[in-house]
């Protein structure tokens, strides 16, 4: 069903999640819009998001960031909020991180990974989340030790931040922009379960390797800015 007046609306960046879709979209709390964004999907995600009850946005550009930024743009509610939408991440536990932001008590609620399982997060991509994280820590000041996939925030807000990176550097450009605006930012303790299906970034060493350099990247440009 689509709300008209959506509270909250979660943008799930995608690719490929068929078989993730039915148990995620089920997930969302009342008062809470989809916008599924197809990154490419070769599978049927884009006619199993419809038949759930989401909006779908086509995205052509291949990138995390790309994703995740058109699906702001489509976004209508007052907070729009971000989850990945491959069953790692309940929706059920979306209220955890956007409750703090409707509150008014952050302006930026991340939800900061607690797995449930051993496989839930590969050794490669718990490591380099670390060394991200000291990295983020050290640009920052900010009291950081996760870039997970869900978080929530003001939309208007977070458009005129003008985010520019369109690849897996997306959510870390949110908190550096974030932070420079003089924005409250927190993390959330919220559960992180096994995938369903392959991941294409922290699944992969290749996809890991990709996302680091993403993110040294713009913390480099970071460094060089307040130099």
């Amino acid at each position: 069903m689509t709300l008209p007046h959506p509270l909250v609306d979660v943008v799930f960046p995608c690719l490929n999640e068929e078989k993730a879709l039915p148990w995620v979209l089920g997930r969302l709390p009342d008062g809470y819009r989809a916008i599924v964004v197809d990154n490419g999907s070769t599978d049927d995600s884009a006619a199993v998001a419809r038949a759930h009850g989401a909006t779908v946005v086509t995205e052509p550009r291949r990138g995390f960031g790309a994703a995740a930024h058109a699906g702001l743009l489509a976004a209508t509610a007052p907070i729009v909020a971000f989850c990945d939408a491959d069953a790692s991440m309940d929706p059920s536990d979306l209220p955890r991180v956007v409750d703090p932001v409707m509150a008014g008590e952050l302006d930026l609620a991340l939800g900061r990974r607690r797995p449930t399982s051993r496989t839930a997060w590969p050794l490669h991509a718990r490591i380099a989340n670390r060394a991200l994280a000291l990295l983020m820590r050290r640009a920052t000041g900010l009291d950081l030790t996760d870039l997970g996939p869900m978080r929530a925030t003001h939309r208007q807000a977070m458009i005129d931040l003008g985010i520019a990176d369109r690849r897996s550097g997306y959510p870390l450009e949110l908190v550096l922009r974030g932070h420079a605006a003089g924005w409250r930012i927190a993390e959330i303790d919220t559960p992180y379960a096994p995938r369903v299906g392959r991941s294409k970034v922290t699944g992969t060493v290749r996809g890991t390797i990709t996302a680091v350099n993403d993110m040294s990247r713009l913390l480099r440009d970071e460094r060089v800015t307040k130099a």
